[in-house]
């Protein structure tokens, strides 16, 4: 049982992920390859306020949405209005320069070590989660969280700029609106929710080093929205199902001990292959602009 807690723990810890990269997306028409990146800004600043001050998750969470936002504006500014693979290219740039900074400021992230002992967050400053059952609960609380929030932003009319802008953004851009502007908010609340999900895997491995933020692991984020279908709220979770569940339900298939790893990787390839082959639009598909 605990070995299952650990693996919804994980599910909703990307779950949060594939919501918040949805939003750029699935919704912008951005794709970025710096979703790591504020995932592990938010873990590293969570670490830090969970290690040095005696505050509630909410006050933490806060001043980590409202950081890794802000940071979200700097990429923004500088590429927001680059198009196609020059914008890929302006993310992955910043997606390894954090990941050098984590890699190489060894007094405040303790460098390829990483970082130790790091605290449980405590709700309202005063109940600690000790236990893989109360990290369970509250992840399900954040997870749940985030899909009524990205709920209502597809429903909202900001969201439905959003889709409008993915069909047609010079449509957009011809009725007065601002482009731009919708993107880089799109992008800042990205990166604030990747924050979020940074703090909950910090407080409940509980140690993180760079290798937790890498350009595979974003790759691995967007691989998870591709499968599970964008621009809606159950492509996210479905993906997030596929490539952390199945990879583990995998290890209780009966194979030979010897060839066993190689063959889950050959198998979960080939079910990779099989999903995009028969579903190239995601699991649950693309939602189209006149979906409410």
């Amino acid at each position: 049982m605990l070995y299952i807690a650990h693996i919804l723990i994980i599910l909703n810890i990307y779950i949060i992920l594939v919501q918040a990269a949805n939003l750029t997306i699935g919704m912008s028409n951005l794709l970025t390859l710096c979703q790591a990146a504020f995932y592990g800004i938010g873990a590293y600043l969570g670490t830090l306020f969970l290690n040095q001050f005696n505050i509630s998750f909410l006050a933490i969470a806060a001043i980590v949405m409202t950081a890794t936002g802000v940071t979200s504006l700097i990429i923004s500014f500088a590429s927001i209005r680059l198009k196609g693979d020059f914008f890929i290219f302006a993310t992955l740039a910043f997606q390894m320069i954090v990941f050098t900074i984590l890699n190489n400021w060894t007094t405040v992230t303790g460098g390829p070590n990483g970082i130790s002992g790091i605290p449980s967050i405590k709700i309202f400053g005063l109940i600690q989660l000790k236990g893989i059952y109360p990290h369970l609960i509250f992840s399900y609380v954040v997870a749940a969280a985030t899909i009524l929030l990205m709920r209502n932003i597809i429903r909202s009319p900001f969201g439905r700029t959003m889709r409008a802008i993915r069909t047609d953004e010079i449509a957009v851009v011809a009725t007065g609106r601002n482009a731009s502007m919708y993107k880089t908010w799109a992008f800042f609340i990205s990166a604030a929710l990747s924050g979020v999900a940074g703090i909950l895997y910090a407080s409940y491995i509980p140690y993180i080093d760079p290798s937790n933020f890498t350009l595979d692991e974003s790759i691995f984020i967007l691989s998870a929205l591709f499968i599970g279908g964008i621009g809606n709220i159950k492509g996210p979770l479905l993906g997030a199902v596929f490539v952390v569940v199945i990879p583990e339900l995998l290890r209780f298939v009966g194979l030979p001990t010897d060839i066993a790893a190689d063959l889950r990787q050959i198998i979960y390839g080939l079910s990779l292959i099989i999903v995009m082959f028969c579903r190239p639009q995601g699991i649950a598909g693309v939602l189209q602009p006149s979906n409410r």
